[in-house]
């Protein structure tokens, strides 16, 4: 019976021998700050690929770059968006009578095209919601009146004397001069058309990788929601108040160019007035396109930037003087269109907008990036203690993340993504943000 019965030094290989040494990430994590066990991965990551390859572009024309990016990629509510833009391009071109059906064809042709190539995806997809603005916005023209709500002609002017206790373009109006008229032309005639381009060219260079797209995609949605609104409720401005008092108003009228027929007269060419005059939206004064448009790129800039957030904020009160100054808008529309781009960009923010980090300067200096706000800024990462080292994966910014399309592998998941190609934004960030 005793021979059956393993001795005590068997007993004692046997137990010993299985225990397995368990390393503490818990304890370490603990220790371990939150912002070390970043730089932390991102060396040990760096190792299978350049660091500069997070800010890389795509270069590939293989449309099965794109096929596997879309089959890779984990679809989220936030996908619904594209869905979106498919209706309102549907409905766009459907309802546009100055375009041939073939014209309409080749115009999505085209589109589905450079959506098909990375090179040009890149740019395009990101691009999709100013686009949808700019096609809804130019077929607001053909919707026909009867469709349309009645035009609000009072309402404005007296929110106007309810909430500031006078009509503040009418007084900034009053005294006008070729001076005035030029510092007022300059950001509103000059720079609300040209501004959003030197932004992106701006974050593009010196912010972090993924800042363009989304703020492509905020100014998009924005601009597409104001719209919407002019639409459903529309609204006379303050030239219509100045020519026809506040007479009932009909969608047969035309647009007025207003301040800005003074430019023209003294340019000696007509710049605004036929522009102004065929507005696909002649009573969309409230919310203000400008105020919000100035808004959104001084909020954008000041993320970049923030030591130079008190030249965006001039820059923002310029454009709204200048709006009031021309006759183009009531305050209360540019608190409205101030107040609209406020909540675009700070959801924008706390979501999707990649952090900005103080010691980079360029872009390509990048080798992490981390997007919305996050409960980890302290230093220490007490919501991520799964047991395991997770190297806080969840926050890293999926950027240029396929190594046959882009030509080599970036500090992120080697995967395909849909959306990690258009200018290495952030391809995930709805299912990395818990």
């Amino acid at each position: 019976m005793n021979a059956s019965l393993p001795s005590w030094k068997d007993r004692s290989q046997g137990q010993f021998g299985k225990l397995q040494l368990q390393v503490p990430w818990r304890s370490i994590q603990l220790l371990v700050p939150h912002r070390m066990r970043r730089k932390l991965r991102s060396k040990l990551r760096s190792r299978v690929s350049p660091s500069s390859s997070i800010a890389s572009l795509q270069t590939s024309f293989s449309p099965m770059d794109t096929l596997r990016s879309l089959q890779g990629h984990r679809w989220t509510l936030y996908d619904f968006q594209y869905l979106l833009l498919l209706i309102v391009g549907i409905f766009s071109l459907t309802i546009i009578e100055s375009a041939e059906p073939l014209t309409k064809t080749g115009i999505f042709t085209l589109l589905i095209f450079s959506l098909l190539l990375p090179i040009t995806r890149q740019f395009f997809l990101p691009f999709l919601p100013i686009a949808g603005w700019l096609l809804f916005f130019y077929a607001c023209q053909f919707i026909p009146s009867e469709w349309r709500p009645a035009i609000w002609v009072r309402v404005l002017p007296a929110l106007e004397n309810i909430l500031y206790g006078a009509n503040i373009s009418n007084i900034l109006s009053a005294h006008q001069n070729v001076v005035l008229d030029v510092l007022a032309w300059i950001p509103y005639g000059l720079c609300h058309y040209g501004a959003p381009f030197v932004v992106s060219l701006i974050m593009f260079i010196f912010g972090p990788p993924g800042t363009v797209p989304l703020f492509a995609r905020t100014f998009g949605y924005m601009s597409m929601f104001a719209v919407t609104i002019q639409l459903f409720f529309p609204c006379s401005p303050p030239w219509y108040e100045n020519l026809y008092g506040l007479a009932p108003a009909d969608y047969s009228m035309q647009g007025n160019p207003a301040g800005l027929a003074r430019i023209d007269a003294l340019l000696g060419i007509d710049l605004y007035t036929s522009n102004f005059r065929q507005s696909p939206v002649v009573f969309g004064a409230f919310p203000s396109l400008h105020a919000a448009d100035s808004t959104l790129a001084a909020l954008f800039m000041s993320h970049v930037f923030p030591r130079l957030k008190p030249l965006f904020v001039i820059y923002t009160l310029w454009m709204w003087w200048a709006t009031m100054y021309l006759s183009h808008h009531y305050a209360v529309d540019l608190v409205s269109g101030g107040l609209i781009a406020a909540v675009s960009f700070y959801f924008a923010q706390t979501r999707f907008l990649p952090r900005v980090q103080m010691d980079k300067m360029f872009r390509w200096d990048y080798d992490y990036v981390e997007v919305g706000d996050s409960h980890t800024d302290f230093g220490y990462d007490l919501a991520s203690l799964d047991g395991d080292l997770q190297l806080d994966n969840d926050e890293w910014a999926m950027g240029s993340s396929s190594s046959v399309s882009s030509g080599s592998l970036s500090p992120v998941d080697d995967h395909y993504t849909w959306e990690g190609e258009t200018l290495t934004s952030n391809s995930d960030l709805e299912s990395g943000r818990q």
